[in-house]
């Protein structure tokens, strides 16, 4: 049976970091000999592997340390982790010297580019899935173990069907803009940032801003004052100022896997506390060091007498619109909402993303994907879609989970464990209930 014909153990649809994590965790289950090995299949619609790649600025760090990366949380002895592609680079000795648990993004998105090029064999790029369907015939009651994923191919879009005994959907997370701002050449979501400005006569952009209050607007803001001397740079912030992202060692441990636990099987008080009193960790706040970089800017153009850093606080973003070849920006500004409108070559709005949504590529499948109350997905603690008893096969979310997993089920902090858990829930179904137990047992898996 050819690779095309055949059914897959798990088919993955999208491939970023998270769907990566997931083709290494399965690749050291058949590393370990075990029999029937898992079957899998990645899809992926750009042409390469690519992570954030328009916000690989320069000097920009992580936010999280490299030891959580792909596997180390999972596997602290596996050959994809951060330190072993260090060792293979050659450049163990000097990141130690560098005393810094950061590295620079840049660096961080080599690593995953050094790791998907060893599992290269289990993905396809330019390979987007356009729907996910029961195979034709198919009586719902008589119960479904398969499904079938349309794929469109290449750049006449040839169509192709992949059938799958499980799917993980991993398909990122979609820009998010302000009321009444539509991107074009003048007007950038944070997402496409370096390929645009690359694109650009810098020489025409005197007057740029920055929308938005996060890390992202932050770096941003920092990268064209230093990038265009020659310009004014305005952050729009609908907050007093750039808030300092909370990354102390007890806040930390909201990201610790043992915290998932706490978060599914808390109580509605309890989920409800996770967000209020811990939102700072990760939402709409910024790095000391860049808030504090930002700064300095900003005093040395006072002690110079110019004003090349504007801060506008308390401002929003109400429309957008086009002036010839200016950005006309309507602003309500300050504690009265003051109406203002400015002109600008450039609006960067780094308004952050809203969460994954695979209903559309469920289609009729959603039907038997069971809700709560509030209309979202009833997911499993092992991320599985809650479905009626007839759709027998699995359907994993990696992302769009925070309502039942809480803050990390879209960040990189517990990448490995999420992983693995799935790793090991399709391990498991597969073996069946009798066998899960000893089949974990042989590869360090565990069952909650």
């Amino acid at each position: 049976m050819s690779n095309r014909e055949q059914t897959y153990d798990v088919v993955g649809i999208g491939f970023g970091p998270s769907n990566l994590s997931l083709a290494i965790a399965l690749e050291e289950f058949g590393a370990h000999g075990m029999e029937n090995e898992i079957s899998s299949l990645f899809l992926e619609r750009q042409p390469s592997f690519g992570w954030h790649r328009n916000m690989l600025l320069p000097s920009a760090t992580m936010q999280i340390s490299f030891l959580k990366d792909l596997v180390t949380f999972r596997n602290p002895t596996s050959g994809f982790s951060f330190i072993a592609y260090l060792h293979a680079s050659g450049r163990l000795p000097q990141f130690v010297n560098n005393q810094d648990f950061f590295p620079t993004r840049q660096e961080f998105h080599q690593y995953l580019e050094w790791a998907q090029a060893q599992v290269a064999g289990r993905i396809e790029y330019g390979a987007e899935v356009t729907s996910i369907r029961l195979p034709s015939g198919t009586a719902p009651q008589e119960g479904a173990d398969r499904l079938v994923l349309e794929v469109a191919e290449g750049a006449g879009r040839t169509g192709r069907a992949v059938e799958a005994r499980n799917v993980v959907i991993s398909t990122g997370l979609v820009p998010s803009m302000p009321a009444g701002a539509e991107r074009d050449e003048r007007v950038w979501h944070s997402s496409e940032f370096l390929d645009k400005y690359r694109r650009t006569d810098h020489r025409e952009l005197r007057r740029v801003a920055v929308v938005g209050a996060g890390q992202s607007a932050a770096e941003i803001a920092r990268f064209l004052y230093d990038e265009l001397p020659h310009a004014q740079v305005s952050a729009i912030i609908p907050s007093y100022g750039y808030a300092v992202a909370d990354d102390t060692p007890f806040a930390n441990r909201i990201f610790d896997p043992s915290a998932v636990d706490d978060y599914y099987f808390g109580t509605e008080q309890t989920r409800e506390s996770f967000w209020r009193y811990h939102r700072n960790t990760n939402y709409s706040v910024v790095d000391d060091e860049v808030i504090r970089d930002l700064y300095r800017r900003s005093y040395d153009d006072e002690v110079r007498g110019v004003t090349r850093l504007q801060l506008l606080n308390l401002t929003r973003v109400t429309g957008v619109k086009r002036a010839g070849a200016e950005t006309r920006v309507s602003l309500q500004v300050g504690p009265d909402a003051e109406l203002r409108e400015l002109d600008f070559d450039l609006l960067v709005c780094a308004t952050g993303y809203d969460g994954m949504e695979p209903t559309g590529l469920l289609g009729e499948l959603d039907r038997y994907c069971l809700r709560d109350e509030a209309g979202r997905y009833r997911v499993e603690r092992d991320y599985r879609i809650v479905t009626t008893p007839e759709l027998r096969c699995g359907i994993y979310l990696q992302g769009g989970t925070e309502h039942t997993h809480g803050l990390t089920s879209s960040l990189l902090s517990n990448l490995a464990v999420r992983s693995g858990e799935i790793a090991d829930s399709i391990i498991a179904r597969r073996a069946g209930y009798g066998a899960e137990r000893e089949v974990l047992a042989k590869i360090g898996g565990d069952i909650a």
